[in-house]
């Protein structure tokens, strides 16, 4: 009978009104989406880019809490009237039967058209979603009635639930951590996007971050070093044989270092005619650091200061090796050969399937080499793997088993495990094939 007599007037504005609601709050349905899809690095990407809208972007991307709760509460609010002012109209056009009509329409119509449909075309489309609504909801956030409602009802709740709010710095997660990253670049070498050493090489500088001095440092064992009390002709002798620039100079054993000797400086003594003294008196000073000073660290350190060999000490100050500009390079770009080295190699793959390593090799290497992860602890190489699983010095020849794998010492020189032979003792596990 209502049908019958007509739209009235304000039956048309509230009609406008719900209109309006519905695509407003499909808008920040969107934008919701969209922003919280697109983290830091592809806003600032974006932004590179000079892209219209980024800048407004990565604003709220940095600052996720100031947008998402105020958007919430707008899309709620949105719906609400929306669904509450359809439920009157519903009721004067067609009384109780209106009230069924207008549930599946709010249920249907409003889900699909101004959620589901906003939402999904969002997912697809982050970029081009993200972009179009960082500047509405940019405005709309820095309006102060916005701001005082979401505060006072955001508030409200944290009373609720006996929080206080806190600072959001202290709670908002990190945008991209190094896990990430090395999956971001495993994915794009998976899509053929980086080469193989390309990714090799974002591989190792995450790992360069977390590395410390003592996981690449060359132990006291391996050091040439020279008494103070050697001649000039005997150092520069002693540095030609072992093939070295820089030797370090003790005074009473190699816990007392006083000091580096440059062989182009004791080639300058033996020109000028000074072969018989000392080698303490052409000597420069030592720069010493702790076996726990990060790579990075180290890194920064020696370009600033223009040196390119250290002393590592230890926790009683005792020389616990010694570290290279060179050491630091190739923990980055893997080892570096000229055609004067004649080292063995460090990893050497046998015809049976086993894996002949060095002793020094770190931990994380031999696990990528054997495709499974080795025991982690107080010891960072094969060598100390070893020695820990067998609690004494190894016979050479003699064996321990580790989960699936077993060492074998194939050459110990004193007290040190010199190469390791890995094999396993389970087969890989294969994939079943697939049933046709």
């Amino acid at each position: 009978m209502m049908a019958a007599q007509g739209f009235q007037a304000v039956d048309w504005l509230l009609l406008a009104v719900v209109v309006v609601l519905l695509v407003v709050s499909g808008i920040f349905a969107l934008a919701e989406t969209s922003l919280v899809r697109t983290g830091l690095v592809k806003a600032k990407s974006l932004e590179g880019d000079r892209r219209r809208g980024a800048r407004q972007l990565v604003r709220l991307v940095e600052h996720p809490e100031r947008f998402l709760n105020p958007v919430l509460l707008l899309v709620l609010i949105c719906q609400l009237v929306s669904a509450t002012l359809i439920g009157v109209l519903a009721d004067h056009w067609l009384g109780a039967l209106g009230v069924v009509v207008a549930t599946v329409f709010e249920v249907v119509v409003i889900f699909v058209l101004f959620e589901a449909m906003p939402k999904n075309w969002a997912v697809h489309n982050a970029e081009r979603a993200a972009l179009f609504s960082a500047p509405i909801v940019s405005a709309v956030v820095r309006f102060p009635p916005v701001r005082a409602v979401s505060a006072v009802l955001i508030g409200l709740a944290n009373l609720m639930i006996g929080r206080t709010g806190g600072n959001m710095e202290e709670v908002r997660a990190s945008h991209v951590t190094e896990s990430e990253l090395l999956a971001m670049a495993d994915v794009a070498h998976a899509e053929e996007v980086i080469e193989t050493a390309e990714r090799a090489f974002i591989h190792s500088i995450i790992d360069f971050g977390d590395a410390v001095v003592r996981e690449v440092m060359v132990p006291r064992l391996d050091m040439v070093s020279l008494e103070a009390g050697a001649t000039v002709r005997t150092g520069l002798q002693e540095a030609l044989d072992a093939g070295r620039s820089r030797l370090p100079v003790f005074e009473h054993n190699i816990d007392d270092v006083i000091g580096i000797a440059y062989a182009k400086d004791l080639i300058r003594a033996e020109h000028e005619g000074h072969g018989q003294d000392p080698v303490r008196q052409h000597v420069r000073p030592a720069h010493f650091v702790p076996e726990t000073k990060r790579l990075s660290g180290l890194l920064r350190e020696m370009q600033e200061l223009q040196y390119h060999l250290s002393i590592v000490v230890d926790e009683y100050g005792g020389t616990a090796g010694l570290v290279t500009l060179e050491d630091l390079i190739e923990e980055l770009v893997g080892e570096i050969v000229d055609e004067f080295d004649v080292e063995e190699p460090v990893v050497e793959r046998r015809p049976d399937g086993s894996i002949v390593v060095a002793g020094r090799l770190g931990i994380d290497d031999a696990s990528e080499l054997v495709g499974a992860q080795l025991p982690e602890g107080t010891w960072d190489t094969v060598g100390g793997l070893m020695l820990d699983v067998a609690g004494r010095v190894p016979r050479q020849g003699e064996a321990v088993e580790v989960d699936h794998f077993r060492l074998v010492a194939e050459r110990v020189q004193g007290r040190r495990i010199g190469r390791v032979r890995i094999e396993r003792t389970v087969p890989e596990p294969q994939l079943e094939p697939a049933e046709g």
